[in-house]
């Protein structure tokens, strides 16, 4: 299968005043669309191309001479997910399962944002926050560049952008402001809890 950019599930400019249509014009018609044209032309002749995205991560994770692949896959993998954690009018505190399975396994919803700003905070130059299961159980994680918990066994269930093109434009270098609204205003619960199963 080739790589293709989705379209966003919301129209441009729907998640104003919170991420600008500007922002999402660089982030969604510029960045993740030069991870699709750049994985494209890198997997043109490979015997990966016919592999899915989640399949073709797994088999270039951690290997330096396929790095580009990698890194351009997992690129949109993680994009395209991204996209489908928020929603115009989303955050809060969640419904359903995994309000039920966020109180159990971190022993409350403020618990979980802290562990999830933090990780979204202290994740040193470009990367993802991660709401994950591991196992049956559900973890805060966060990864390096295009880095996937996906390869190491995990389930992602909701991630954050943390790389400046998903926020500059609209916070500048206040990494904290963004990841406020992200969890306050943002966050699609009906996704998450759809990943959960």
């Amino acid at each position: 299968m080739s790589l293709v950019l989705p379209d966003l599930p919301y129209a441009p400019n729907a998640l104003e005043p919170h991420i600008s249509a500007r922002t999402l014009e660089f982030h969604h018609g510029k960045h993740h669309k030069a991870y699709v044209d750049n994985g494209n032309k890198l997997l043109e002749g490979s015997d990966l191309k016919g592999l899915s995205m989640e399949e073709i991560m797994k088999k270039t994770a951690g290997d330096a001479s396929k790095a580009g692949i990698f890194n351009n896959v997992a690129q949109v993998w993680n994009h395209s997910f991204y996209w489908k954690c928020i929603k115009p009018g989303g955050g809060g505190q969640p419904t359903g399962k995994i309000a039920e399975k966020i109180a159990a396994d971190f022993g409350s919803f403020d618990k979980f944002v802290e562990e999830f700003k933090n990780a979204g905070a202290t994740q040193f130059g470009s990367g993802w926050a991660w709401l994950v299961l591991d196992g049956a159980k559900l973890k805060v994680t966060k990864t390096l560049n295009a880095e996937n918990p996906l390869t190491q066994g995990m389930k992602p269930l909701l991630t954050m952008d943390v790389w400046e093109h998903a926020y500059y434009l609209d916070y500048q270098n206040r990494r904290p402001d963004y990841m406020a609204t992200f969890i306050d205003k943002l966050i699609n619960w009906e996704f998450v809890n759809a990943n959960l199963g």
